[in-house]
């Protein structure tokens, strides 16, 4: 009989939405995002905002209202989905975070700091998936479960620039994705032991 509680211990639970923008449908990725909204962590809760793209000279910014927090996902977590963003010798930069709308009608991610204010948006969202990755797959050590809405149109915008491109679809096992999710209801795992 199937037990009613997953076997592995947790790590974080809360949000992980990203937008990748490429020209050739993801052979090349000038912009990539990593948006983290943190519930829960072993090192407390907050938000964190990782960019890379044309309109940031093509270096990482970082961004978060709990430093604490970012340096855990980067040893955690983005080590492990994107090395770049795991530098722990890039600084963080103090910002305050809100969402508005849902994804029906299109969700918005704003960051501001004290010089720069950043909107993220998703749109033309089709229709949601729960991801499902167990510690291992992917060549993982840690798992995750996510339910994802993907977005057939997003864009970054910093200070008035638009990164340029689009996002691409993809397939996410049999399901219809794309390069920019919002990725809520996240939890990421491990085994216990």
């Amino acid at each position: 009989m199937m037990q009613p509680v997953d076997p592995n211990e947790v790590l974080m639970t809360g949000e992980n939405s990203f937008i990748r923008l490429s020209p050739d449908g993801g052979n090349t990725v000038p912009t990539r995002v990593s948006h983290w909204r943190v519930l829960w962590c072993p090192a407390g809760s907050g938000h964190a905002l990782f960019v890379q793209s044309p309109i940031t000279d093509n270096r990482v910014h970082i961004y978060s209202d709990n430093r604490a927090v970012t340096r855990w996902l980067q040893r955690t977590i983005e080590i492990l989905l994107y090395t770049t963003f795991a530098d722990l010798s890039i600084p963080v930069v103090d910002a305050m975070f809100s969402r508005s709308g849902d994804p029906r009608s299109g969700a918005m991610e704003m960051v501001t700091s004290d010089i720069e204010r950043i909107a993220l948006t998703w749109s033309d969202c089709i229709d949601p998936f729960v991801l499902t990755m167990a510690p291992g797959m992917g060549n993982r050590p840690i798992g995750v479960f996510s339910t994802f809405f993907p977005a057939r149109s997003a864009q970054v915008q910093i200070n008035g620039r638009f990164a340029p491109y689009d996002p691409w679809p993809e397939m996410r096992g049999d399901r219809q994705a794309s390069s920019a999710c919002l990725a809520w209801s996240e939890t990421w795992v491990k085994t216990k032991g």
